[in-house]
């Protein structure tokens, strides 16, 4: 047992690493629950009592011999972490973590408002749940009125109130608070009881904008409009305004621009019209302008409302909107520098 003593001493002795992991295997080879050293104490039990004073002592100088190396090179390694044996070069700029992305419709909803807030737009927000009032009567859907059925409508509390089915209730909170001039927009979440497919959802959203003030004109809504699909789409677009009917609005119609894919020669998006239809609009009925508190004789103004996700589908040539809705980030990524 002798010759082993020295044998392993001398193993002990030239055993140097700057790995952690090495030393830890060391460790573990010598001094581990099998380990050699720990090995050779059980053999000492065996050991005739007479050879055991002759033993005892090399035995016990060879364990902390052990035990010194191997704090001597831990110590070593915590000083100079630098040197440590390993694979990682720190000198290398980190790996950054994935950023998200903006989700295409708040990208698009900001477009509508900063190109309308360059022009004296301001932003009104409303509750998503409305009562009848603001949502229906107001905007010149009287009880039982034909118009109401124009909107599948989800109700709410015994039907007194209801999910909002348009943000045009906000125009009538702000008209109902403050006085022309006005000049604002309302964008925000909509709900309508209809099937969902790739061309409609139950939820959507809407920004909707009104201008109310003396001697305000079907020119400055066509004028506001024009400067709009300017920027939205190019400058080379061109609109159309077609005659339409909305309760709220009197005269009304429906805003196309040029198609933008096949630049008006007719196309699966245009269906072969060269025209996308993008909005509704009109001047505000005087009856709107009335149950507001506002003089229609003194005041006149224009509204549009239009579908953030109708915008997405065309700037980004996006043929579902449920795409929109699923979350699916082989769809968002897509928008990361966006």
């Amino acid at each position: 047992m002798l010759q082993t003593i020295q044998i392993i001493s001398k193993e002990i002795e030239a055993f140097s690493s700057k790995d952690a992991k090495a030393i830890e295997s060391f460790r573990i080879k010598m001094l581990g629950k099998n380990g050699i050293i720990t090995d050779m104490f059980e053999q000492f039990r065996a050991v005739d009592p007479a050879q055991k004073k002759e033993l005892g002592k090399p035995l016990n100088d060879l364990k902390q011999l052990a035990q010194q190396k191997i704090q001597a090179l831990l110590e070593q390694l915590s000083e100079n972490p630098e040197s440590t044996d390993t694979d990682v070069d720190y000198s290398l700029p980190g790996i950054p973590a994935p950023l998200g992305s903006r989700h295409p419709i708040s990208i698009i909803n900001k477009q509508i408002l900063d190109i309308f807030s360059s022009i004296g737009f301001g932003v009104a927000e409303g509750p998503e749940v409305e009562d009848d009032w603001h949502n229906f009567t107001a905007l010149n859907f009287p009880e039982n009125h034909p118009a109401r059925d124009m909107q599948d409508t989800f109700f709410v509390n015994e039907g007194q109130l209801a999910l909002r089915t348009h943000t045009s209730s906000v125009q009538i909170r702000v008209m109902e608070k403050h006085a022309p001039p006005l000049r604002v927009l309302a964008p925000g979440r909509v709900y309508r009881n209809e099937a969902i497919s790739a061309r409609a959802h139950c939820q959507f959203h809407q920004v909707e904008g009104f201008y109310v003030d003396k001697q305000v004109s079907f020119a400055d809504l066509k004028q506001t409009l024009m400067f709009f699909a300017e920027k939205m789409f190019g400058e080379k677009t061109r609109i159309r305004l077609r005659p339409s009917y909305f309760p709220f609005t009197e005269p009304s119609a429906e805003m196309d621009v040029s198609c933008m894919f096949c630049e008006q020669k007719g196309c699966n998006i245009c269906k072969h019209s060269g025209w996308v239809e993008i909005l509704g609009c009109g001047m505000i009925d005087p009856a709107v302008l009335n149950n507001c508190g506002i003089d229609p004789e003194e005041y006149s103004g224009f509204a549009f409302g239009m579908g953030v996700e109708r915008i997405a589908m065309l700037k980004y040539g996006v043929n579902d909107l449920r795409l929109f809705f699923e979350n699916d980030l082989r769809v968002l990524q897509q928008f990361t520098f966006a």
